[in-house]
């Protein structure tokens, strides 16, 4: 989708789920825009935000010092509500009576097909740039936040390993990704995990028993398994592998911590490149796009051809941790 209308003012939004970079693609957005002579307005609790005209003019101190910072400023909340067609008229009404001309959508893959639905609906310009640490986003190698929560994770089971050793115990680690395998499968590569379980392949318990008591035969005394949130229910796993092992298992989830804290410098450095292309993708006429990165590569694809497809795992990922684990 493509306009020749002259940009003179954009706005930013996060709706969604928060992830480290969030802060630094806004900073990249705005100081873009105003390098460019564009007027730049943040929009605050995400589309909540937009349909109740918590709208602020931002300018180069608005983002000064996040770079390092998780979270977005603009804070973000949940709003079914914006599926209401009323509600998203209301929310043009808002952008019109500012004057803003188009949008620049930071978030997951409910943002971007909110985004795609409010663009299509109205003629805003609108382009997408994927934050979410489930990097579940077609068309896209890595998503803004992604590495940051793999990190976060793989800190914590290094941890959790000192004492899975001391105390000869295994150890379920379960993290995040909706129901993706990402997050899991790159955990729990680099952790050296014993077992990685993920939504997309079914495990089979008396499978594992049989791995973990080949293991105890060549000497092994403690266990790691990374099991990502969709792959079931971790408490029943733990259960059952106690009484067929007969050997103390410990759970640990590491919930939101993934979602928190500084993103490391790949998250950041995506971060900077996704904005500003983001912005000059809509200087040049360029609509309706998600920007990404293949290969190192900033790319362009149109959210009307992806947002059906699904992103899947790369299965020899999983197969390559297996080999190294037995």
């Amino acid at each position: 989708m493509t306009t020749a209308k002259l940009l003179k003012s954009i706005a930013v939004v996060t709706p969604g789920g928060d992830a480290p970079g969030m802060n630094t693609a806004i900073r990249s957005v705005v100081r873009t825009a105003i390098y460019h002579g564009l007027k730049v307005w943040g929009i605050e609790k995400g589309w909540f935000g937009l349909i109740n005209g918590l709208i602020i003019e931002m300018g180069p101190k608005s983002v000064g010092g996040i770079i390092n910072k998780g979270g977005t400023i603009l804070h973000t909340r949940r709003c079914p509500e914006f599926r209401d067609k009323k509600n998203m008229e209301k929310g043009y009404k808002e952008l019109k009576s500012r004057s803003i001309d188009a949008l620049i959508v930071i978030g997951g893959d409910g943002s971007m097909h909110a985004a795609h639905g409010f663009s299509k609906r109205f003629g805003v310009p609108a382009n997408f740039i994927p934050a979410t640490i489930d990097n579940d986003i077609p068309g896209t190698d890595f998503t803004i936040g992604f590495d940051t929560a793999v990190n976060t994770a793989l800190d914590a089971i290094d941890k959790i390993r000192d004492t899975a050793t001391s105390h000869e115990r295994l150890f379920l680690v379960e993290v995040m990704g909706r129901e993706k395998g990402f997050i899991a499968l790159d955990v729990g590569l680099a952790a050296g995990a014993e077992a990685i379980l993920i939504p997309e392949i079914k495990y089979n318990t008396d499978k594992l028993v049989r791995e973990v008591r080949v293991g105890q035969e060549r000497g092994k005394e403690s266990f790691i398994f990374v099991v990502a949130e969709g792959a079931g229910d971790v408490y029943a796993l733990a259960k059952e592998l106690q009484i067929k092992l007969n050997i103390e298992v410990r759970i640990t989830i590491l919930g939101h911590v993934q979602r928190g804290g500084a993103p490391t410098a790949l998250s950041r450095g995506l971060a900077c490149k996704l904005g500003a292309a983001a912005v000059e993708a809509l200087l040049k006429g360029k609509s309706g796009y998600m920007i990404g990165v293949v290969s190192e590569k900033i790319i362009f694809r149109q959210i009307a051809q992806i947002y059906r497809t699904v992103k899947k795992v790369d299965l020899k990922q999983l197969q390559l941790a297996n080999m190294l684990a037995s």
